[in-house]
């Protein structure tokens, strides 16, 4: 395929016949956008070595090659102040420009366009370096930052002009300034961190001087043909944030300043509200881009939960906002916007919010994936070519492992068959999917099953295959998954004491107290689906917003920030863990406290350092501190692990076929698909 011209397209003659919103070009006024898609700004890890700019150069590629209007990168800091962390990316030297080159290339050899955008930590550096407009420590963050002096404030506007003229240097059709997240800009915007009483400080006119000379510089310095994109936090979601009219009086002051396009931020990394986990509805926040629609003539960009086409045209066509940010789900699939703009929605690998390749990776300074595509800023390393040699694979397992590892092998030309003891595909995600805010693996269990049916596989359902089955194939990959792991515990006949396959399954429904022997992801998890019910509540955005405490309305609360008022339980429940200390210590690094802090809300009683005694009539008999103790529940739930499943492999390690291992039937330690997926798909890609 020729690659498209970095400065034209063709412009579609009508409407597209399913969203025409979405593939709207959008005219800029020196250049055109041809969708409606923005791909946000995410850190992989890779921006942080010069040797990894040309994997940067390939995920970016497929990306712009999948159709993304404008596409804008992680954040590069203007300087060392401004470092998220040591030795972070930045773009500061002439000699730099070089490696950003090779990303700028690859993205116009697909007629795609890119904005680098740049990233001041502020107090959120996580170095001894770090500046902010007062000295105010972060509580995310042990280190404590200098105040600027009014020569470093000019200092740090200085450093982002250069940044901004050596990207234009460097082939970025524009920059994107990050004034949202709790970073540095916003820190000056907010009266949360700016205690200045100089000309940086004091009213909404002088803290916002900071970012308005930023933008107003940039544009002075690269001309008028350079988009300057600015992510304008418009729902600070912290106490002492912004007021509503602040919001809009720094939004028109940064069109007058020059900006192209105005994106949205949604809330601080310190505030005490999810904005982007899969526990929040989709699009959730898209309602305050639309407030300030009324207030600025520039094209307004809404983000935070908009994953699939329908979502972005509805947002589009009620005319609550001009494009549409998506980041994690142009991670988890590259062709997104080929696959709307073909209708082919149910081919799209949906991104299901959850963070565990993501953000914890990057969090963990580990370089970033995605759970449902390995492939993920491995796109140098990790291929699904076609195989010379094609072979007959068993894969005896649909869940996870099963599913990617069939898919993958089939993709390549191998003839698969797909065995399937249960009546449907998906393992442990049919457990998954029933859990309150993880409704989004239903997604999940859709694409797999197109992929089956596109890559040719043999699926065959309520069949469990023995080694006589397996006898004719050249490899069997076992993917059987887990099976609970057993208690030693009295009374473990009781039938009060049920598993918690069981409760998710639906086969047994427990009463109204409710006690959970472990407290890791499942423990959680179970917790979750007791206390919720079954009323939908949780893909309500509204009744969401309610019980977290957003106000898209800003009555009377700074920062969009009200009481939260929590639905009453469905459920008394007790989530109890052998271990001393805080139950979900080791959950998610971005998602374990949204966990905690929901559990809290409905008055779950979380207790470590648990010894159990046993079950009987009365209910739960524990230890805890030495003191015993008796909890009057209907039902016990345990949920203390589970160990592999592989019945078959000692038979066929006898027959001497070629034998591969994984997903749950490899590793138990918890029902962790990230793994799973990851390790099916790779070894596809090696047989």
């Amino acid at each position: 395929m020729t690659a498209a011209s970095p400065l034209s397209f063709t412009r579609p003659a009508t409407p597209h016949p399913q969203y025409p919103k979405l593939f709207e070009p959008l005219d800029l006024g020196f250049c055109t956008l041809r969708n409606r898609v923005l791909m946000g700004s995410m850190h992989t890890g890779l921006e942080d070595k010069a040797a990894d700019f040309p994997k940067l150069a390939a995920y970016f590629a497929e990306r712009a090659a999948g159709g993304v209007g404008l596409i804008v990168t992680g954040g590069f800091s203007p300087n060392l102040a401004g470092w998220l962390k040591p030795f972070g990316g930045t773009l500061r030297w002439p000699w730099e420009v070089s490696r950003h080159r090779q990303v700028t290339g690859a993205v116009h050899a697909h007629g795609g366009r890119i904005c680098l955008q740049i990233l001041h930590a502020g107090r959120y550096g996580y170095s001894p370096l770090q500046v902010a407009p007062s000295k105010l420590k972060a509580p995310i963050n042990p280190f404590t930052p200098r105040a600027l002096s009014a020569g470093g404030v000019e200092r740090q506007i200085r450093a982002f002009v250069r940044t901004a003229q050596l990207a234009r240097e460097a082939g970025y059709d524009g920059v994107e300034v990050m004034g949202s997240e709790g970073y540095l800009l916003n820190q000056f915007t907010a009266p949360r961190t700016n205690r200045r009483s100089d000309g940086w400080g004091g009213d909404a006119a002088k803290r916002m001087r900071f970012a308005v000379e930023i933008v107003r510089r940039v544009r002075e310095a690269c001309g008028p043909d350079f988009i300057i994109v600015y992510r304008l936090s418009m729902l600070d979601l912290v106490d002492d944030g912004l007021a509503w009219d602040e919001v809009v009086q720094q939004g028109q002051a940064i069109e007058a300043a020059g900006a192209t396009l105005i994106n949205t931020g949604i809330g601080w990394h310190e505030a005490r509200i999810p904005t982007i986990a899969t526990s929040v509805p989709r699009a959730a926040f898209t309602g305050i881009t639309a407030r300030l629609k009324p207030h600025v003539s520039l094209p307004l960009v809404t983000t935070n939960r908009i994953n699939m086409p329908d979502v972005a045209e509805r947002i589009l066509a009620a005319g609550e906002a001009d494009m549409v940010s998506m980041a994690r789900p142009l991670l988890a699939d590259p062709q997104w916007v080929n696959k709307a703009r073909e209708q082919r929605a149910a081919d799209i690998n949906t991104c299901i919010a959850c963070n565990q390749a993501c953000l914890d990776h990057v969090f963990e300074n580990k370089t970033a994936s995605c759970l449902v595509n390995p492939r993920a800023c491995a796109e140098t390393e990790l291929n699904y070519g076609p195989t010379a040699t094609p072979r007959r694979i068993a894969v005896v397992g649909a869940g996870p492992a099963g599913m990617a590892c069939a898919t993958v092998a089939a993709e390549r030309g191998h003839r698969v068959t797909l065995f399937e003891a249960g009546d449907v595909i998906g393992g442990q995600f049919n457990l998954a999917k029933r859990i309150p805010g993880k409704e989004e693996f239903h997604e999940t269990l859709r694409y797999f099953g197109r992929r089956i049916e596109q890559t040719g596989v043999d699926l065959r359902l309520r069949t469990r295959a023995d080694a006589a089955a397996l006898s004719g194939f050249d490899a069997v990959v076992l993917a059987t998954g887990i099976q609970p792991r057993a208690v030693d515990l009295l009374g473990s006949d009781h039938p009060k004491v049920v598993g918690y396959l069981d409760v998710l399954s639906g086969r047994v429904v427990p009463g109204r107290k409710v006690a959970i022997i472990g407290a890791g992801g499942i423990g959680f998890d179970v917790a979750e689906f007791l206390v919720h019910g079954d009323d939908g509540s949780s893909l309500d955005a509204a009744r969401w917003r309610v019980e977290w405490g957003v106000d898209l309305g800003y009555d009377g609360n700074r920062g969009g920030l009200a009481p939260p008022r929590p639905e009453p339980p469905a459920r008394e429940v007790w989530l109890l863990q052998r271990s001393p200390g805080k139950p979900g210590a080791r959950l998610g690094k971005t998602t374990g406290w949204i966990h905690r802090a929901t559990l809290k809300a409905k008055r779950v009683r979380m207790l470590g350092g648990v010894e159990y005694l046993g079950v009987d009539d009365e209910g739960l008999h524990v230890r805890v501190d030495g003191s015993d103790q008796t909890l009057p529940v209907d039902h016990v739930v345990i949920c203390a692990g589970q160990e592999p499943f592989k019945p078959l492999h000692s038979e066929l390690a006898a027959s001497g076929l070629p034998i591969h291992v994984i997903g749950g039937a490899d590793v138990a330690a918890e029902l962790d698909a990230k793994r799973a997926i990851s390790q099916g798909s790779r070894l596809a890609a090696t047989l």
